[in-house]
């Protein structure tokens, strides 16, 4: 049988794996990207609704992340702020206090067709056949021209392999061939999966009534369910939604949609009984993300780690999620950078030096 050979295997279709794979087609390289799911984006996940789209993964960036903001701008998607008029709240055991100008939120960018419009976006500038789908890799082995990987519906032979996946979800699931550096597996399996610890829920309405009331629809709660409330309402209020996290997340969905409505009436009133739909995604439960054995954790010190930075096996495998990004990691604006620093590292490795520093801007 005969092995494909390819310069790079990009392991992940997320905001990283897609910004890797883009950059070094456009390079001019063969790369491949593999993606276990069997959709592209990650952790990036909205939902295309009457209006608009709701996101049920990453939503938010922030003034100063200049790589989402120069990518957006480079794929044409067009972003709006997100709404932060009005008052927020605090839901504490003595009652509902209102918290006039909204002391919680801070301004911040969204997608106007969600956020996936990004994804979709970046995966349109790459050729169909570099990216596979439903192809979750099962194990990287050295020898002495590159890599081999391996998925169960093939093998692919590879001057460079990046891992644009959770440093656990890969130290967990794929075999390395031989094993990684103790203290570089050690550091892979403890870094906590960014999104893997909590629960998203997004509930949609007619309209954003809680503006209407003066709310922004904001809020901090220390009863729950949901810890946090945020507006989630698409550009001029439609769609309308609100959404929250959570920890306390059971197999009964019924009993905690119940319970997010009732939150969600002492906080806002009658009107929020009545929604159009509520819409549950448990990052703790999607196996490429959080892999089972894995537990959830918030302790997020080791994210952006200098053993990230620097390429094992010969200088061939290299690291570029979100969480491996020593800026802004755990967002878009770090799964950008992490993916740069990593096809930088590539080229550099292939090319020999460029004048052009991959790490400062979008894509080119």
């Amino acid at each position: 049988m005969t092995i494909p050979a390819r310069r790079v295997v990009v392991v992940g279709a997320g905001v990283a794996g897609l910004t890797v794979t883009a950059t070094l087609a456009a390079a001019g390289l063969d790369v491949l990207c593999l993606e276990a799911r069997d959709r592209i984006g990650g952790r990036v996940l909205s939902v295309d609704v009457a209006g608009g789209s709701l996101d049920l993964g990453a939503t938010w960036f922030w003034a100063g992340e200049r790589r989402v903001q120069n990518l957006a701008a480079e794929l044409g998607v067009q972003t709006f702020e997100q709404h932060c008029a009005g008052a927020a709240l605090f839901d504490h055991p003595a009652g509902v206090l209102r918290l006039d100008d909204n002391p919680i939120d801070v301004a911040a960018g969204r997608y106007t067709a969600g956020a996936h419009s990004l994804t979709r976006a970046l995966a349109s500038t790459i050729p169909a056949p570099s990216i596979q789908r439903s192809s979750p890799v099962t194990s990287i082995t050295t020898d002495p021209t590159g890599l081999l990987v391996d998925t169960a519906t093939g093998a692919s032979h590879a001057a460079h392999v990046v891992l644009a996946i959770p440093p656990a979800l890969a130290a967990t699931t794929i075999d390395m061939r031989p094993g990684l550096p103790n203290r570089l597996l050690r550091l892979a399996q403890s870094t906590p999966v960014w999104m893997g610890a909590i629960t998203k829920i997004v509930v949609q309405y007619p309209d954003a009534f809680w503006r209407r009331q003066g709310l922004a629809g904001t809020a901090v709660s220390l009863l729950g369910p949901l810890r946090e409330l945020h507006d989630m309402s698409g550009p001029h209020g439609n769609p309308a939604a609100l959404f929250g996290f959570t920890t306390d997340m059971t197999p009964d969905t019924v009993n905690m949609n119940t319970r997010v409505l009732s939150q969600l009436v002492r906080l806002y009133g009658p009107e929020a009984a009545d929604p159009i739909r509520i819409i549950l995604q448990d990052w703790s439960r999607e196996a490429f993300t959080l892999p089972a054995g894995v537990e959830p954790s918030t302790n997020y010190a080791l994210f952006g780690h200098s053993l990230y930075a620097t390429p094992t096996f010969d200088g061939r495998l290299h690291w570029a999620a979100t969480e491996t990004s020593s800026v802004h990691p755990g967002r878009v604006e770090g799964a950008i950078a992490a993916a740069l620093r990593a096809t930088q590292a590539i080229l550099a490795n292939l090319n020999g030096p460029r004048q052009k520093d991959y790490t400062e801007v979008g894509r080119h």
